[in-house]
C-alpha cells in the first residue's frame, strides 16, 4: 500500500486527492480529497499568458496542498497540469512557482495524457458493472479543453479539443470584461458552432458513435446532475454514477441560458466558481450527446484525479 497525493491542475479549478493505493489488488482508500475554483485559465485564450493574478490564486492553493500532503505524510506526489498551462507562452512562471512550493515538478501532459488518465480514473471500478454496455465513451469536460477516450479494457481511440467550459465563455460571452447575463442566442449559437467544429475534429479520431455507455466527468456534468437530482445541496455521493437523460440535459441546458447570474447562483448544487461558465459548458455537454447519439450520460465523480492516483502508484 502506497500513500499518494495526486494534484489536477485545469483551466478552471486545482484539486487534491490523497489516497492509499495498491496496484495489485486494486485496493483504493481515499483520504482527502477537495477542490478550489482558481481559473488558472483566465484570459488565456485572448492573451495567450497566464495573469499575475490567476497565477498567485493558483500559488495559494498549492500552499493549502502542501499544508494538508505533510499531514497526510504522502510517499509520492505526482502534479499534472492540462490545458490552460499547456497553452500559455509563460508557462514556465507556473512551473517554477508550483516547485518552489510542492518540491515536485508539474508536468505539463499532452491531450492523449490526460485523456489516457481521465480514462483510467472513470473506469477501473466500472470493469464489474454487468449492466453497463462496452465500449465507454469518456467525455472529460474541462475549463479549456475536452477529451473524448473509447475503449473498454483499455484506450482505443483518445482526441483532445479546445471546448471547454472557460474558453467558450471567454470567447463569445465575454463584452467590456464581464460576462453576458443572461447570453442572447446569437451568441449561444456561436458556442454551438465551435462545439459542432470540434466535435468534427475529434470525430476524425475517435468514433462517437455506437458506443455501448456514455460516460461524462469534471464539474460542468456532475453539476446537471446535481440539478437534474434536484438535490438540496452538492452531494457527491449521489450524484456519482447517476443516469441522467438527454432531455433532461436538454431542459437544463435552456434553463441555465435563460438564466441571470443570481438565478444561477442561487442553485443549490451550484460552485461560486461555475455560476458564470455553467451555460457553455452545458452546450457542450448537450452537443455531444445529440452528436453520439447517447439517450443518458452516466456520471463519474471519479476522473483524471484518480487516474493520477493510480500512475503515483
Amino acid at each position: 500500500m502506497t500513500r499518494v497525493a495526486a494534484v489536477d491542475c485545469g483551466t478552471n479549478s486545482i484539486r487534491l486527492l490523497v489516497a492509499d493505493v495498491d496496484p495489485a489488488t486494486g485496493s483504493f482508500t481515499e483520504l482527502d480529497r477537495r477542490m478550489t475554483i482558481v481559473r488558472l485559465g483566465q484570459g488565456v485564450d485572448r492573451t495567450g499568458r497566464l495573469a499575475p493574478e490567476a497565477l498567485e490564486r493558483t500559488f495559494a492553493a498549492c500552499r493549502e496542498y502542501a499544508a494538508v500532503i505533510g499531514e497526510f505524510g504522502a510517499e509520492r506526489i505526482r502534479f499534472v497540469a492540462t490545458s490552460a498551462s499547456r497553452d500559455a507562452e509563460n508557462s514556465a512562471d507556473f512551473v517554477a512557482g508550483v516547485r518552489e512550493i510542492l518540491g515536485v515538478e508539474p508536468e505539463v501532459i499532452t491531450g492523449d495524457q490526460e485523456a489516457q488518465l481521465s480514462f483510467d480514473g472513470a473506469t477501473r471500478e466500472l470493469a464489474g458493472a454487468d449492466h453497463l454496455a462496452k465500449p465507454y465513451l469518456v467525455v472529460d469536460i474541462g475549463g479549456g479543453s475536452t477529451e473524448f477516450v473509447l475503449g473498454s479494457d483499455r484506450v482505443e481511440a483518445a482526441r483532445s479539443v479546445d471546448i471547454g467550459c472557460v474558453r467558450m465563455t471567454e470567447r463569445h460571452l465575454v463584452v467590456d470584461g464581464a460576462v453576458m447575463d443572461p447570453p442572447g442566442h446569437e451568441q449561444a449559437a456561436a458556442i454551438r458552432a465551435d462545439v459542432d467544429a470540434a466535435l468534427d475534429l475529434a470525430e476524425q479520431t475517435v468514433q462517437l458513435q455506437g458506443a455501448g455507455t456514455l460516460v461524462g466527468l469534471a464539474g460542468t456534468v456532475t453539476t446537471i446532475a446535481g440539478i437534474a437530482l434536484e438535490l438540496p445541496e452538492y452531494d457527491s455521493g449521489a450524484i456519482h454514477h447517476a443516469r441522467v437523460t438527454r432531455g433532461q440535459v436538454r431542459a437544463i441546458t435552456e434553463h441555465l441560458l435563460r438564466s441571470t447570474h443570481e438565478e444561477r447562483a442561487a442553485i443549490p448544487v451550484m460552485h461560486p466558481g461555475r455560476v458564470d461558465v455553467i451555460g457553455a459548458g452545458a452546450i457542450v455537454l448537450l452537443a455531444v450527446m445529440e452528436r453520439t447519439g447517447a439517450h443518458e450520460v452516466v456520471v463519474s465523480e471519479h476522473d483524471i484525479l484518480d487516474g493520477i492516483a493510480w500512475s503515483a502508484a
